[in-house]
């Protein structure tokens, strides 16, 4: 069974921080990482659909690496967490599976805690995943907001290739609905995957 990569490799094949695709430019966080394991879902069962970090299903990443790509030209314009993650033996694979499970179990709706505030998953409908990789799952989620009162829309896409996943989490700050993980942020960084071996 070949090694996963390294962090260092993810990182090769990742944004870079000030890239731009499109009007959306590339920064790397400063403190952690998004959707980490303080967010956990209710039921259980739930967890993939809000975070694939550490925990959240019984395959442990060996490595990750993480980035945030925000739309320039709009003041309240979408956002995009893209999390690259290596998986020892059949991980990555099994996480897709996971996932899939959690769609099917949690299509009406769940509870997400964020720690100081929860939020109510009203729906997760499967949405069109790319053509890319070795398998591919992508969702639409509707979601009231912390204080119960406006709904908004977040797209997660994830794609896998051989030991590792490509995760993509979409969301607006204006309650817009943007249609899906815009296409030409998972394409470039499957390019920079790919290029980068």
């Amino acid at each position: 069974m070949p090694t996963p990569p390294t962090a260092a490799r993810l990182t090769a094949a990742s944004f870079t921080d000030g890239e731009r695709i499109g009007s959306y430019i590339a920064s790397v966080y400063a403190l952690g990482a998004p959707l980490g394991e303080r967010y956990s879902a209710d039921p259980e069962g739930c967890q993939p659909l809000v975070s694939l970090a550490r925990g959240a299903t019984p395959h442990t990443p060996v490595a990750e690496v993480n980035r945030g790509l925000a739309d320039a030209e709009e003041t309240y314009g979408s956002t995009v967490a893209v999390q690259l993650r290596s998986y020892a033996a059949h991980g990555a694979a099994g996480v897709l599976g996971a996932l899939r499970a959690a769609g099917r179990q949690c299509a009406d709706g769940f509870t997400e805690d964020r720690g100081l505030v929860r939020a109510r998953y009203l729906s997760v409908e499967t949405a069109d995943a790319p053509g890319l990789g070795d398998e591919a799952a992508a969702y639409r989620f509707t979601i009231l907001d912390v204080q119960g009162k406006a709904k908004f829309y977040e797209y997660l896409t994830v794609v896998r290739i051989g030991a590792c996943t490509l995760s993509f989490r979409a969301e607006t700050t204006d309650g817009e609905d943007i249609g899906g993980v815009p296409d030409e942020i998972v394409r470039a960084q499957w390019e920079k995957f790919h290029a980068a071996g």
